[in-house]
């Protein structure tokens, strides 16, 4: 039997061989059985037709029975083989999908990183930004509160120095006047007038005057309220505020084409530290007057002892002279024995006439000697704390009282003397001693507070240098009320515990 080339046994092997493409497989499995029908096929013609030899059918059966059972070993191996394959690539299409879904899941990191990035940037540029509007921010800031501005304030430099108060006003007279002076002839502002209202100048020349008016007077009451709360320690800040009104208004009337000139500026700003300037010179005009009529007031009360004092003497003297003039009428008429007595007593009187003539003479040195007086140093530890000294003067004929009167309600504890030093000249000593001392004043503002920071000794040394008789410290501050407050406050803390 001729069997077709494609039914031949090597044919389908080789497709066989090829099971990995699995169509081949396909192929040689199909061919096998279209072979096996045609063999069927064949043998029915042969058995028909009475040709061939059934044992020749046989062996061919038997040889094809032998392939188709090598052919079914090499199925079951070629599936299993493709099972292991197909699991094998279906581990490979999981690990693809995994690494698809690492590689979107990455490139989806990614775009977040770059978007980040950019997020990074735009930030950036945007704190750059808020950066320059702080710093701008910052420079216009105006600070007006007390507690900020004692915690930095520094000293105020006076820009004028005039002479007085007087001299203060009248510049300020000018200023204001040289003010008003460019309002009234619109010479404070840059400002067109080349506006029409409704097709009318004369209206249009109207409104823009009163533009003008409304800016300068917005202008000059910004500056009053400013200027009315200057101190010591906002001068900057009330100088901000002004140029920060200025520049606001310019802006605000831009459009209006109407702007502040520079030189009205410095005019409000020149008020400024004058009318500042001006109240500091009042004030320590004020703190003189107050100085000279306490100095007046001690130096009426000093008379007023001298005063009473000589009408005690002349009195006494008046009355010693009187008796002795009694006595000297009677030594005539008087026995011996009466005469020796009056005579012990008329030398008694004219002893104590000659001590009330010395005293008399005394007061009339003090009353003529008007620097003459007694310069104290006192302390009181309860109010100040110790190594505190007030250094003073006084001209009283009883220098104790003024130290009574220091430690008066306005003090919580009375003073200690440490020293009570008479003097020809105590206004040159008292002046010494608070030159020597200057630096280590308590209030370095204002001179009248004589109070100051040092030792009972280096005021001794400075005392020495400038005071040719022997002055008697005391150095130990007895301070009684005070330590016995304190002695008070320890019972009452044992007992409350």
């Amino acid at each position: 039997m001729k069997v077709k080339w494609y039914y031949s046994l090597w044919f389908i092997g080789l497709m066989f061989s090829q099971w990995y493409l699995v169509v081949p497989l396909i192929m040689a499995i199909v061919l096998t059985i279209q072979r096996q029908k045609e063999e069927a096929k064949h043998q029915q013609q042969w058995a028909d037709s009475g040709f061939g030899d059934l044992l020749i059918l046989n062996e061919q059966k038997e040889s094809i029975q032998k392939s188709i059972q090598i052919l079914t070993v090499d199925k079951e191996k070629t599936l299993a083989e493709l099972e292991m394959k197909k699991d094998k690539l279906i581990e490979k299409l999981k690990v693809a999908e995994d690494l698809d879904a690492m590689r979107e899941a990455t490139n989806k990191e990614q775009n977040n990183i770059d978007k980040l990035a950019r997020d990074q940037v735009h930030l950036g540029e945007q704190i750059t930004v808020l950066k320059k509007e702080i710093e701008q921010k910052h420079s216009e800031i105006i600070v007006l509160d007390d507690e900020i501005l004692n915690q930095e304030f520094g000293f105020y430099t006076p820009k004028y120095n005039l002479e007085n108060s007087q001299v203060y006003k009248q510049r300020l007279e000018h200023i204001r006047n040289k003010q008003k002076q460019l309002a009234k002839e619109k010479q404070a502002t840059h400002h067109s007038d080349d506006w029409t209202l409704s097709g009318s100048k004369t209206e249009g020349r109207k409104m823009n005057n009163e533009n003008i008016k409304m800016t300068i007077y917005s202008f000059n009451t910004d500056c009053d309220n400013a200027i009315s709360k200057a101190k010591f320690n906002n001068i900057d800040s009330i100088e901000k505020r002004i140029r920060g009104s200025y520049t606001k208004l310019n802006k605000m009337n831009a459009k209006n084409k109407i702007e502040i000139k520079g030189e009205y500026l410095e005019l409000k700003l020149a008020e400024l530290h004058l009318a500042y300037e001006y109240e500091l010179i009042k004030e320590e005009e004020r703190e003189e007057q107050r100085r000279i009529k306490e100095e007046m007031r001690e130096e009426q009360k000093a008379l007023k002892e001298i005063e009473a004092l000589k009408k005690k003497i002349e009195k006494e003297e008046t009355h010693f002279m009187q008796e002795i003039s009694s006595l000297k009428l009677r030594l005539d008429s008087s026995s011996v024995e009466e005469r020796a007595a009056i005579q012990h007593k008329i030398l008694e009187l004219e002893a104590k006439l000659a001590l009330v003539e010395k005293d008399k003479e005394d007061v009339l040195n003090r009353e003529q000697n008007t620097r003459a007086g007694y310069v104290y140093i006192i302390s009181n530890i309860g109010s100040f704390g110790e190594y505190v000294y007030k250094i003073g003067m006084t001209r009283r004929l009883e220098p104790l009282d003024r130290v009574k009167e220091l430690g008066d309600a306005s003090v919580p504890f009375i003073f200690d003397v440490h020293a009570m030093i008479f003097s020809e000249d105590a206004p040159t000593l008292e002046n010494a001693l608070h030159k020597a001392f200057h630096h280590r004043r308590l209030n370095k503002v204002n001179e009248r507070k004589e109070f100051f920071r040092v030792s009972l000794e280096e005021i001794s040394d400075v005392v020495i240098q400038n005071h040719n008789k022997v002055v008697e410290f005391t150095k130990l501050a007895e301070a009684e009320h005070y330590r016995e407050t304190l002695m008070l406050d320890k019972t009452l803390i044992k007992v409350a515990n």
